[in-house]
């Protein structure tokens, strides 16, 4: 009989870890969605061209597409798993055809600037053949301000033609211009996006789910789909001319950090963005 109430306890003990472990793994599928969503990979997924989790190496997960060239890149703890860390570093691609041309542009990633020099630094770009500067980029002008300590001045610039000519266009946040004032993102992980809608032509600068570009710069007037010159090359963390080795002196790869990098055909509505940075600092 001793036996017996042994063995009952340790199957009582056995049913009600398993009973923990199903209600645990229960509370981990029924989390509540986000703007709708379950996790960042379900946000406008059947527009989603091109995606970095640069957990341990720099491989673009839609082509498979390895670098061809890198330069001063590790990997350190990020928004999710890894992170990409620059140490005056890039990442370079050759061409990825489902970027080649793109009607409308979204840019979404996480990235930690910490030059603090003259120089501006070059997030992500799609590359334009001799020019520092792509089809599509998204920077921070860390030459006007200091990345780690000062208020960020965080920017887009396409390319689009108007009147047969090639013009380009830039988007930020100014806030005597009504834009808001990215105080308080240097020094630490911040989601930034920039969008454009080829349609409206309407070009949009958000950080950490929100929109900070001003009004006045963001209605581009008439100057519609972006004009790609190609072959278009995806480059993480430098410009253009680092890699085709004529840069300019201010025209350095960035320092930093940079994770979690997707680029749609389509801009994001505002809706989106917010549930794609919820989505992202949940891990999920």
């Amino acid at each position: 009989m001793k036996t017996n109430r042994v063995s009952l306890r340790i199957l009582a003990v056995v049913i009600a870890a398993g009973s923990f472990f199903a209600s645990c793994k229960d509370d981990e599928v029924s989390l509540p969605p986000i703007g709708g969503f379950n996790s960042a990979d379900e946000v406008a997924a059947s527009n989603l061209v091109a995606y970095w989790g640069l957990n341990g190496d720099g491989k673009e997960a839609k082509s498979g597409a390895m670098p061809t060239k890198s330069q001063n890149v590790s990997y350190a703890a990020g928004i999710k798993g890894q992170a990409a860390k620059f140490a005056e570093g890039y990442l370079s691609y050759d061409v990825i055809a489902s970027m080649s041309a793109l009607p409308s542009a979204t840019v979404s990633l996480w990235a930690n600037v910490s030059n603090n020099g003259s120089a501006p630094s070059s997030l992500f770009s799609l590359t334009r053949p001799n020019e520092w500067a792509g089809n599509v980029n998204l920077m921070i002008e860390s030459g006007w301000r200091k990345a780690a300590s000062d208020t960020l001045v965080v920017k887009g610039l396409v390319v689009t033609k108007v009147n047969g000519n090639d013009s380009w266009q830039d988007s930020r946040n100014e806030p005597s211009k009504g834009g808001v004032q990215a105080a308080k993102f240097g020094g630490k992980l911040t989601h930034f996006v920039i969008t454009w809608d080829g349609t409206t032509s309407m070009f949009k600068v958000y950080a950490n789910g929100t929109k900070i570009s001003n009004p006045e710069w963001e209605a581009r007037g008439t100057t519609g789909a972006l004009n790609f010159t190609g072959p278009t090359k995806a480059l993480i963390g430098a410009w253009g001319t680092n890699i085709s080795g004529t840069p300019d002196a201010w025209q350095k790869p960035m320092t930093g950090l940079i994770d979690e990098i997707r680029v749609y055909n389509k801009a994001l509505s505002d809706g989106d963005i917010s549930a794609l940075y919820q989505l992202e600092s949940a891990g999920r």
